[in-house]
Order: structure tokens, then C-alpha cells, then sequence
């Protein structure tokens, strides 16, 4: 299977694991930015993918800009659908209360994991099969 891309921008920098076997492909910022505290703002990648059918493109946060700096995505995951040909935009949040993050052309702000999906067919029911869990949801199981 191969991942195809496109730099848009003369600062993108292709995705990539940290290591063998990784999951996740480092995406890096094509552009800088600056989060004031409890902000967000869309940074570009200046990639656009051409994701395979039958996979999604997941946009995760990184752990260690969340445990660091406190910045999370805003719509994480964020979803990338096969036929989206658009630049890759990662939505970032700064969490902090006191302290703004800036983000350089070349910062590691997101990764992007494949996953497998698929799309049944919808069908409207009267009403849906009892289960023993049934409508419980919210803390239902208790704390």
C-alpha cells in the first residue's frame, strides 16, 4: 500500500514515523504560529494526501505537546476522507491559562494514523434489537 502526497508549500515536510513501525506519521507545521492562551488557530501542513479507499486519515494530537504545553486539537481526531484533495490543516488549541505556544515551520504538531473502514448500507428500522446494556449510557456503569 503506498500513501501518496503533494508538498503545496516549499516548507512542507512529507509525513513520517519517528521510528520503524510506528503507527503514527509525524505531521509537521509549513507554517508559524502563534497560540495566545486558551486559543486556537489552524496551522497548515502544506501537504495534501491521496488516502487509499477504504481507509480514513486520522489527525491525533501528540502526547508530548499536550503534556508539555497543554496544546490539543480542537476536532481530534480529525477526519481526512479518501477524496479529499485539500491541504491537511491541523486545528490547534492552546489550553494553557497564562502562557501563549509558538509553532515553527518545521515543528512536529500532529500525527496521522490510517485506519480501515467501512460504509454499510443504511437501513430504517420501527425499532432496534434489545440488548442487556439497552439505552444505558453517560456513567450509567457508575464511577
Amino acid at each position: 500500500m503506498i500513501l501518496q502526497y503533494t508538498r503545496l508549500h516549499h516548507d512542507a515536510r512529507p509525513p513520517a514515523p519517528a521510528h520503524h513501525g510506528d503507527a503514527g506519521y509525524d505531521l509537521h507545521a509549513a507554517e508559524s504560529a502563534t497560540i495566545a492562551a486558551g486559543e486556537r488557530t489552524s496551522v497548515g501542513t502544506g501537504l495534501a494526501l491521496a488516502v487509499p479507499e477504504g481507509l480514513a486519515g486520522l489527525v491525533v494530537p501528540r502526547s508530548g505537546l499536550a503534556l508539555r504545553h497543554g496544546i490539543a486539537l480542537v476536532n481530534s481526531p480529525g477526519l481526512i476522507d479518501p477524496g479529499y484533495r485539500g491541504e491537511l490543516r491541523v486545528l490547534l488549541l492552546n489550553t494553557d491559562r497564562r502562557e501563549r505556544f509558538e509553532v515553527a515551520v518545521g515543528d512536529r504538531i500532529a500525527q496521522l494514523v490510517l485506519v480501515a473502514f467501512s460504509a454499510p448500507e443504511l437501513r430504517e428500522l420501527p425499532s432496534l434489537e434489545r440488548t442487556v446494556r439497552g439505552i444505558g449510557g453517560f456513567g450509567s456503569t457508575g464511577r
